[in-house]
């Protein structure tokens, strides 16, 4: 799978401005491309002010991510604030080069900023199916939950969209190396760059790790669109060599 990741600046709660640097930069990729990764609420920063940005499924981004998708051949990725049934999501759309869209919100709200007091959590872990590879997706706060992203489904890739801020650089770098090992699973995180109405730093640090815990693509600081290039064989190939989630505990979640 030939991945992009686009690490970028984002203008605060200034949808147009964001989607038209992002269209901008994919529309700059000139080779073919499986999938495209943007990062969480890429079209307004990390806001809590949802009332103010958010739209719905049939809104502009929505039709925007469709309209690349189909252009580029390829899948786009990224979370935004999408209001539904009088409630607010962080939500994390998976865009086919169809048009279709399947989706993801996310269950861990940052409580440290209060977005659980604005947002409301997701219930349901989502496994997407895209060109034969199970795709885990998962945003932020997420990836310090390692129970909830455990590899029960035999997945192939983790997908992390964040505005994960520098001086927790560290904890963004560890846990997404050790969410690859331990599920034996490729791992995407695409981090976002600047700074925000908050005051807050981004230095991204997007990276992508092998389900052995190699770099494929090492952290990165500057705004910039990365590839990678994934290989499910060779994945496959070495779980049945090492065998280590033959034997995972089972277990159940509970909402």
């Amino acid at each position: 799978m030939q991945v992009i990741l686009i690490q970028a600046p984002l203008v605060w709660e200034n949808s147009k401005f964001n989607r038209d640097y992002f269209e901008e930069k994919i529309n700059s990729i000139s080779s073919a491309v499986d999938l495209i990764v943007l990062p969480e609420m890429f079209t307004t920063g990390f806001t809590m002010n949802p009332s103010a940005v958010a739209e719905t499924m049939e809104g502009e981004t929505a039709l925007w991510m469709q309209s690349l998708a189909k252009a580029k051949n390829s899948a786009i990725t990224g979370s935004i604030v999408i209001e539904e049934n009088g409630n607010f999501y962080n939500r994390m759309l998976f865009v086919f080069p169809s048009g279709e869209i399947q989706y993801y919100d996310k269950r861990h709200l940052f409580t440290l900023a209060g977005e659980n007091k604005v947002y409301t959590a997701g219930t349901k872990k989502v496994i997407i199916e895209y060109l034969e590879w199970k795709i885990c997706l998962l945003v932020c706060y997420d990836l310090r939950f390692p129970v909830f992203s455990r590899n029960i489904e035999d997945y192939d890739l983790m997908l992390y969209v964040a505005s994960w801020p520098k001086i927790r650089t560290n904890a963004w770098d560890a846990l997404l190396k050790a969410r690859a090992i331990e599920n034996m699973s490729y791992v995407i995180g695409v981090n976002r760059t600047g700074v925000d109405e908050n005051g807050h730093v981004y230095i991204g640090h997007s990276q992508v790790v092998d389900y052995l815990g190699d770099y494929i693509v090492e952290p990165q600081e500057a705004d910039a669109v990365l590839t990678a290039t994934l290989d499910r064989s060779k994945l496959i190939e070495v779980r049945k060599k090492l065998g280590f989630l033959n034997d995972k505990d089972t277990f159940e979640l509970k909402n």
